[in-house]
């Protein structure tokens, strides 16, 4: 059992996935297992998620700069950029990063617009004349973090997916037309749950694709029959929560909200950056580190592997294993992630495993 940041974590050491699945607060797992308890029980009632909908909603408009009426609630970070595609005409030219998450970019060319690939340095200045620019802030492969202000400049919508960011990364996204994010990483709550914070321009442009009473003005008076009755706020976009999840979220996400997000920040790009030192690297101001697969790759800058022997036997990502690190292999690279719980214990053992 770990204690950071006023929580207490039932995590492991040397767990570093949380690039894929955040451990929640030992509180917001009990509230989780808590729901599971009612619902199993047949306690709850059809309304019982309302509020901790509302609660998530406004926590999660807080951690981006952006107000609740102007946020909408789905499940997947792909559910909510489809309703983005929808809004632009077919013949639409988007511009996204090389090798960015495809939750994000296959929404666009499943509906057959032009989808143009860059690499993230270039995104910038390859900008202008396309129709929308969609982007990762932070890479999910590596860890990069995109160039915001200057594609804030640039005067082209953005889509921002800040699945990688929100939770660990200070942010401040009102200018954004949409900020779209998952809760599994590091906002710690269940898989399940997403949101797409707008512009006002974005939520009267994002098309409602799968419409439904929850997505109502009054949500409990659009059960039955027509005609359309969508809520005149981003809610218009929301669909039908997912219960479990939403009981976690609306636990997980007024904390990390509560929270001095530049404090996190220092504390887990101080983690990264103290594990590429070291290893020999320059550090790179991110919370996610990516290693090559081979030992001998990593050991030739870092002085990691000891010299003559160190191509020899198994390759990091088994290494790492073998010590008890817990982390994910992305793009062909070891990835690593450092949150609210690691801490220099968690760097000391992955350095130890490539020695």
């Amino acid at each position: 059992m770990r204690t950071a940041f006023g929580s207490a974590f039932d995590v492991p050491v040397g767990y570093l996935n949380t690039a894929s699945i955040g451990v929640p607060p030992v509180a917001v797992a009990s509230e989780v297992a808590a729901a599971v308890t009612r619902w199993g029980s047949g306690v709850d009632s059809p309304d019982a998620v309302d509020k901790v909908v509302t609660v998530a909603r406004e926590a999660f408009g807080r951690l981006v700069g952006v107000p609740a009426n102007r946020v909408a609630g789905g499940a997947s970070v792909g559910q909510m950029v489809a309703m983005v595609a929808a809004s632009l005409p077919l013949g639409a030219r988007v511009l996204v990063a090389e090798g960015d998450f495809t939750s994000l970019t296959f929404p666009f060319a499943a509906r057959g617009l032009q989808v143009t690939e860059v690499p993230l340095d270039g995104l910038v200045a390859a900008a202008a004349g396309y129709d929308l620019v969609a982007v990762s802030v932070v890479q999910s492969a590596d860890g990069r973090i995109a160039d915001l202000d200057g594609l804030r400049a640039t005067g082209v919508p953005v889509l921002l997916d800040a699945s990688q960011a929100v939770g660990w990364l200070p942010l401040s996204l009102e200018w954004a037309d949409w900020t779209v994010a998952a809760g599994y990483k590091w906002l710690m709550s269940p898989r399940g749950c997403a949101w797409l914070a707008c512009s006002p321009r974005g939520v009267e442009a994002a098309v409602p694709v799968a419409a439904n009473w929850w997505a109502g003005e009054d949500p409990w008076t659009s059960v039955y029959g027509l005609p359309l009755r969508l809520a005149s706020d981003a809610r218009r976009l929301d669909i039908s929560p997912v219960w479990l999840s939403q009981f976690g979220a609306a636990a997980a996400l007024p904390y990390v909200a509560s929270l001095d997000m530049a404090a996190v920040r220092d504390h887990n790009v101080g983690l990264a950056d103290s594990l590429l030192a070291g290893m020999g690297m320059e550090p790179r101001g991110s919370a996610i580190v990516s290693l090559s697969l081979s030992l001998a790759e990593v050991g030739a800058g870092a002085g990691v592997g000891g010299g003559a022997g160190v191509g020899v036997g198994r390759g990091v990502g088994e290494r790492l294993a073998a010590a008890g690190v817990r982390s994910a292999v992305r793009a062909g690279r070891v990835r690593l992630g450092f949150h609210l719980y690691n801490t220099a214990e968690d760097v000391d053992l992955v350095l130890e495993a490539l020695r």
